[in-house]
């Protein structure tokens, strides 16, 4: 945690003692040495072999005073280390390196120009004047190979690989704002920056991997830059080089090499795996005095709210200090959740503090902030000491750590402030992260200072298909846990944080697959979709896997549309509307309403579940199990369990069970669902449990049998009351085949069989009718009005379209529109008649419409979720702008002010306007950059105003102002310091429906731009 709210990450280093130098993304090599070129010498280049020598699977390779030595791990993992003066030194030992085993057999000989040393996978071919490396698989493809030998100066020793024409390069660990797409073409940093905003390195690692079938892990706790030109060029800043690399036959195989080396990641204990919350209770100068047990009346908004929240971090801020540990705990296990700390100066008293209920440890730069070596041991011993001391796994979060960490931890991404621009730049961080081993890295929702409403639950509906997240309260305006805004955001945040719980079997079963391969559950495209070009590119940048079934695109912008969603390869289904789309496609125009995350299913996919849940502790032995069935040719997916909580899992106590799924690729056919038997036992087991299954045919089977056919219900209701039975809703995501069974025993198989179905997208996949909203239609409160719906057949005509709203409640809908027949390929247009509710609060309502059809001989059922604008009653007379409805207010810090200045982060903190000595008592302050929107409905004919930098800055600061209207830009002010004179504002508004006033930064400051829309008055017929 940051000490204030204005202490900068350089600040940060300064107080360590520190210095930290970045060089971007675009910067080439000669940019990241020239600093200290002059200081480190000239570079020399390893010359020719001059001794060799074979002892066993390690290989010693004289130059001169030089030695190179080459141990080989595996068949196909090997270690090259080179000792400029002669001399080996291993400074990491066995910190980062686990222990490997019995070398594999290898063998060598001469053939002129070289040395060949082989595996039964691998030959590193050392070629003698000078020496110089290059790596080739047993059938003799070159894997890579040396341009330039080995180098070294008085700072650095550096490797020079040539580059292949396609090549693309991942890793470096966590890069803030990149890794889920190719770092080729730049130069990466691995190392502690303090920087833990967009372009920062937390959390790197030494590690990178290439898509020509390599890996390369720098055994070192010393600075790297990796510069992906041409050639290649990676360095550490060591006067010796130790490597070890790994050849695979793809991205996964190298993970899984450089996990076997540094170790596996940890699994999470299941609340790990919801999220956490964290504050200080005690000494807070944020929030007042408070007391540790405070703590749990912030738990009870958790229980109060139905929302889920699996630990509590109840001192984390600077000097918090702590107290009643073990009555704060009990409190908290009484409500679901476990005690979680914050450490500030070490570890010294973990022992106690867990036999006292402690279960997760934050390490935070107030202790672990020298990074390196003292990261990693602050990250193992938290780990261990929760383990020593109770019955529970070690969870930890840490920033700024290195490889091995995956082991022990959760690398947290640091403190930043909630923006549009942060969910940008986090979406690509965390898939990155996972090209380097990091299973389990992570963000605060909507970060810990600024934030808004709007960015809170944007940032939180992405990050549930995260494996953890937190929110991180005390430091902003107001606290940010996820039923603070009030409506509609907390029934929002409600159903994407229950909807994470539901997804616990399926994302758990992905972090026991991590122990195993070392390959995290959140995902870059370019991972599953390797041979996929646009997967390595910014096509793919701000879109990740969960999984390989679901496809995430955040909402990163204040938009209800989200452009540019690329879906690679294979049947794709939209999780709320249960549309299909057949990639490689890229959609633009996706209707996202607040509360709709673009969220798509790979077809094939068998998600486990468990359905109607706060806690995962809810679960009972009579608890069901549901399967999302996607069908889509021949699929599986293997469910694991265990107790959630112990170490019993290490000594066999687990289970598996493998679902099994058989249907056609496309189009009609039976479908089969074969659930195994569960193998394996553990404290808890079910041993009975009912079964639910959710299958997305999108056509009505004939017949349903599980050991005999099961009975068809006619209804939801009937569906409800039974125990066993199926019911086909097709009104649901495009027809979904819902079955729920009796109580069967989890020891003994079954298979559910669908007959006369079909694949994902029904029997006539082409057939089916698409509906789509405009966007942009506004609507007003208590008024009726017609909202336009378009619907567009597919290959077969469309007969008896009825088309419905779903409306929020309070709302009326008198009828659907009819049209009799639209013909295939075709679009009608229909307008719907709405009244929304007379209270209906202004700004965006989610509205969902509903087509009900039939085409190619079947009923069928489309709908589209949108979002539509509820507008305030247009101002008369002469209006205040800051007495008016904002439909949208951004600002730079803390929230824009009503008549008084911006003042601190938080509200009503500001003092009256002041601009060049005058006090005004009306108008708006602000902090750049900041825009509000207004609403006029074409009844205002000019806007005025005096604007300024608010005198409370005392001459700094420099903004531009500027006045839009529908979309136009109207005004723009010069350049404006907190010296210059007041500009006055008469901006002529003819006609204008709504009006946006923005204040800019001008300098790339920000400092003091406190921007004042003094007296700013709307005048209207």
């Amino acid at each position: 945690m940051q000490s204030s709210t204005r202490i900068r990450a350089a600040a940060v280093a300064a107080l360590l003692g520190l210095v930290a130098v970045f060089t971007g993304p675009g910067a080439g090599p000669a940019a990241a040495a020239a600093p200290k070129a002059a200081e480190a010498g000239p570079d020399t280049t390893v010359g020719d072999v001059t001794g060799f020598s074979a002892d066993g699977a390690v290989y010693h390779l004289e130059a001169g005073a030089a030695e190179v030595r080459v141990g080989f791990v595996s068949t196909d993992t090997f270690r090259i280390e080179l000792a400029p003066d002669g001399t080996f030194t291993d400074p990491a030992g066995d910190e980062i390196v686990l222990p490997q085993g019995t070398p594999p057999r290898t063998r060598w000989k001469e053939l002129g120009d070289r040395y060949e040393l082989s595996t039964a996978d691998i030959t590193l071919r050392a070629y003698k004047s000078p020496l110089r490396f290059a790596l080739h698989r047993a059938d003799g493809s070159r894997i890579w190979s040396e341009t330039r030998g080995l180098s070294w100066n008085g700072e650095r020793t550096t490797q020079t690989l040539a580059r292949g024409a396609d090549e693309q390069f991942y890793g470096a660990g966590m890069q803030n704002g990149r890794g889920n797409t190719s770092h080729r073409g730049k130069t990466v940093e691995v190392g502690v920056d303090y920087d833990w905003n967009d372009g920062g390195h937390p959390n790197s690692v030494p590690f990178y991997l290439s898509s020509a079938g390599y890996g390369v892990f720098r055994n070192t706790f010393a600075p790297n830059t990796y510069t992906f030109g041409d050639p290649v060029t990676t360095s550490a800043q060591e006067k010796r080089f130790d490597a070890y690399y790994f050849a695979g036959d793809s991205a996964k195989d190298v993970i899984g090499q450089y996990t076997k080396l540094t170790g596996k990641p940890f699994l999470p204990p299941v609340y790990g795996l919801e999220i956490g919350d964290a504050d200080c209770y005690l000494h807070n100068a944020n929030r007042g005095e408070r007391h540790t047990l405070d703590a749990l009346k912030v738990a009870d908004g958790y229980v109060e709210n139905d929302m889920p929240n699996g630990w509590m971090l109840v001192n984390d801020g600077y000097g918090c200090g702590h107290e009643n540990l073990a009555e704060t705990a009990k409190g908290l296990q009484d409500r679901g959740m476990q005690l979680g700390l914050w450490t500030e100066d070490g570890i010294d008293k973990i022992a106690d503090q867990v036999r006292a209920g402690q279960r997760v440890a934050k390490l935070d730069v107030a202790w672990v902030g020298d990074g390196y070596q003292f990261a990693l041991d602050g990250c193992k011993d938290a780990y261990k000491g929760i383990e020593d001391n109770s019955d529970a796994r070690g969870f930890t979060y840490a920033p700024e750590s290195w490889a091995g960490a995956q082991r022990c931890g959760v690398q947290w991404s640091g403190d930043q402030y909630g923006t549009w621009d942060y969910i940008r730049w986090q979406i690509p961080t965390y898939a990155g992260a996972t090209m380097s081993g990091l299973a389990y890295t992570t963000g605060d929702v909507d970060g810990i200072f600024g934030g808004s409403a709007k960015t809170y639950t944007r940032d939180l509906q992405w990050k549930m298909f995260l494996g953890t997240t937190m929110t991180m309260d005390g430091w902003a305006a107001s606290d940010k846990q996820p039923f603070r805004h009030g409506e509609p955001y907390t029934s929002v945040n409600r159903d994407y944080l229950k909807l994470k719980e539901s997804l616990l079997p399926y994302q758990y079963s992905y972090a026991y697959e991590a122990t195993k391969t070392g390959v995290g559950m959140v995902r870059p495209l370019a991972l599953e979709y390797p041979d996929d070009p646009r997967a390595a590119t910014d096509a793919a940048k701000y879109e990740f896997l969960s999984g390989e079934d679901f496809l995430v695109a955040p909402v990163y912008r204040d938009t209800a549309v989200r452009d540019g969603i690329y879906l690679p390869k294979g049947t794709w289904t939209d999780y709320w509307s249960g549309r299909t789309y057949e990639g490689p496609v890229t959609l633009d125009g996706y209707s996202a309403p607040l509360d709709t995350l673009p969220l798509f299913v790979r077809g094939g996919a068998a998600v486990p579940m468990w359905p109607g849940i706060r806690s995962y502790r809810d679960r009972t032995a009579d608890s069901p199990l549901a399967w999302d069935v996607y069908p889509r040719g021949r699929s599986s997916f293997t469910l694991y369990e265990d107790d959630g909580v112990t170490k019993q899992h290490r000594d066999g106590k687990y289970a598996t069970q493998r679902a099994e799924v058989t249907a056609p690729v496309r189009g009609a056919g039976d479908v089969t669902v074969r659930i195994g038997a569960s193998r394996g036992d553990f404290t808890g087991k079910q041993r009975r449990r009912p079964y639910e299954f959710t299958v997305h045919t999108g056509s009505e089977p004939a017949s349903v049998a599980l050991r005999g056919k099961l009975p068809r219900l006619g209804s939801a209701a009937a569906f409800e009351a039974a125990e066993q039975g199926w019911w086909y809703d097709r009104d649901d995501r495009g027809g979904v085949v819902r079955v729920k069974t009796a109580p069967l025993s989890t020891g003994a198989p079954f298979t559910l069989r669908l007959t006369d179905a079909s694949a994902v997208g029904g029997r006539h996949p082409a057939a089916g009718a698409v509906v789509t909203v405009p966007a942009g239609q506004e609507l007003g409160a208590g008024t009726g009005s017609t909202v336009a719906v378009d619907v567009t057949a597919g290959t077969a005509e469309v007969t008896g379209a009825e088309i419905g709203l779903d409306v929020p409640e309070g709302w009326k809908v008198t009828r659907p529109a009819t049209v009799d027949r639209i013909p295939a390929g075709t679009t009608r247009r229909v307008e719907v008649a709405v009244t929304p509710d007379k209270d209906a609060a202004p700004g965006e309502a989610r509205l969902t419409a509903l087509a009900r059809y039939r085409a190619a001989g079947e009923p069928r059922t489309t709908t589209q979720r949108f979002a539509a604008a509820v507008m305030p009653p247009p101002p008369t007379g002469q209006a205040w702008a800051s007495d008016l409805v904002w439909l949208t207010s951004v600002n730079g810090y803390g929230p824009a002010e009503r008549d008084r200045s911006n003042g601190e982060s938080g509200a009503a903190d500001g003092h009256p306007l002041t601009l060049d000595g005058k006090t005004y008592e009306k108008g708006i302050g602000t902090h750049a950059d900041s825009d509000i929107e207004v609403y006029l409905g074409g009844r205002c004919t000019a806007f005025t105003a005096d604007v300024g930098i608010d005198d409370e800055i005392d001459g700094y600061g420099e903004v531009a102002f500027s006045v839009e209207a529908d979309g136009k830009v109207l005004w723009t002010s010069p350049k404006t310091t907190g010296a210059s004179a007041t500009v006055p504002v008469d901006v002529k508004l003819d006609g204008a429906r709504h009006v946006r006033l923005k204040v800019t930064d001008t300098n790339g400051s920000k400092t003091g731009d406190h921007g004042d829309w003094a007296a700013a008055r709307f005048n209207c017929s």
